[in-house]
């Protein structure tokens, strides 16, 4: 008996340590856990994928930018080889110059034309009036020299007036009939001058067609040059927005893909913190609730900002989130939008911890897992 109440004093009293222990443990248990109302969740800051991409294939010529490098959009990060580039750039500006000159003479040609012809015109308008009148005057003297010939016909044949007298007479009727026909050659004459000056009209839309085929030849060698201009331009390859350079994908000599990255960035002043919330507690969240994050280096300073996203579908949490146990139950990705990160503190990859509020009256609290 007393051999057995030695052994059982001992028993007692660890069986009583247990039984304290356990206690302790569910006491800081109970006593890590939020109010109703507060959420806890941990994740890894991260930031939307800034890419620098090459537009075309190339050789890479220059990098300007390193790892860890701000840089502000559109400014340039690397340049592409563009040797052949440049050769057609300047093929493509002298055809250009080429027919440009070809243009303005042709418009030149078409501008003299178009003064020229309207001048030509009434010029062979006023010799066919003048032609006319010439010929009007013409058949009035020999239609009086015809009425004086047959006078004095009359007149020689009655003896009144002598024989040369009659010859005169009829000698100037045909010299008035002979200048009739030459005034009517000379109104065909003019009338055809008009004709010909008339076929300038033909030679100017000639002219102006010659022009709008050659303006539209410059527009073409214009369009290759901007082309080309813009070809050379992109081998320019330029941050699409401002960050914070991550990773070199390529170095000076390598040939890249159209499309291919260069560079990769990440907007400090947009990052979120990726967590994952209980299927059980997914029902509590809605998009724009607060939240405070916390961090290991800065565990008395917070974070705000609030709930960008929530996932509709759950999943098996992921390998990296507390225990075995923890990781078999469904849990849905919430990502939670960084308002501000002042001085760039925040970096993508770091571990925080983030409590959200769903409910407004509660009193905020620092997440208790730790």
């Amino acid at each position: 008996m007393e051999k057995n109440r030695k052994f059982i004093g001992p028993a007692l009293l660890g069986v009583a340590a247990i039984v304290i222990g356990v206690g302790f443990f569910y006491y800081l248990a109970s006593s890590r856990k939020l109010p109703e109302g507060l959420i806890a969740a941990s994740g890894r800051i991260e930031g939307d994928r800034i890419v620098a991409a090459a537009k075309y294939p190339g050789r890479i010529n220059k990098i300007f930018a390193r790892e860890g490098d701000t840089v502000a959009a559109g400014t340039v990060v690397a340049q592409l080889e563009d040797t052949s580039f440049q050769a057609k750039a300047e093929q493509a500006r002298q055809a250009l110059n080429a027919t440009d000159a070809q243009l303005k003479a042709a418009q030149a040609n078409l501008d003299i034309a178009q003064r020229e012809v309207p001048m030509g015109v009434s010029v062979a308008d006023a010799g066919v009036s003048q032609a006319q009148a010439t010929l009007a005057k013409a058949s009035a003297v020999e239609q009086q020299a015809r009425r004086d010939a047959q006078r004095h016909k009359e007149l020689f044949e009655r003896g009144v007036i002598e024989r040369h007298r009659y010859e005169q007479a009829d000698l100037a009727w045909q010299v008035a009939q002979s200048d009739v026909k030459a005034s009517q050659e000379a109104v065909k004459r003019a009338q055809q001058g008009l004709s010909q000056a008339g076929l300038g009209n033909d030679k100017v839309k000639a002219r102006q067609q010659e022009v709008e085929a050659l303006r539209a030849q410059r527009d073409r060698a214009a369009a290759a040059v901007a082309e080309a201009d813009s070809v050379l331009g992109d081998l320019v390859i330029k941050s699409p927005a401002s960050g914070i350079v991550l990773t070199r994908l390529r170095e000076p000599g390598e040939v890249v893909l159209p499309g291919g990255a260069v560079v990769e960035m990440v907007n400090l002043d947009q990052l979120h913190l990726k967590v994952y919330v209980p299927e059980s507690k997914i029902g509590q969240l809605r998009l724009g609730l607060p939240v405070r994050i916390y961090t290991d280096a800065q565990p008395d300073q917070f974070y705000e900002a609030t709930v960008s996203y929530i996932s509709s579908r759950a999943e098996f949490t992921p390998k990296e989130v507390q225990t075995t146990d923890e990781r078999v139950k469904l849990v849905y990705a919430v990502k939670l939008a960084i308002a501000k990160n002042p001085d760039h503190k925040l970096m993508p990859g770091i571990p925080a911890d983030a409590v959200i509020r769903w409910k407004e009256n509660v009193t905020w609290q620092k997440p208790r897992w730790k």
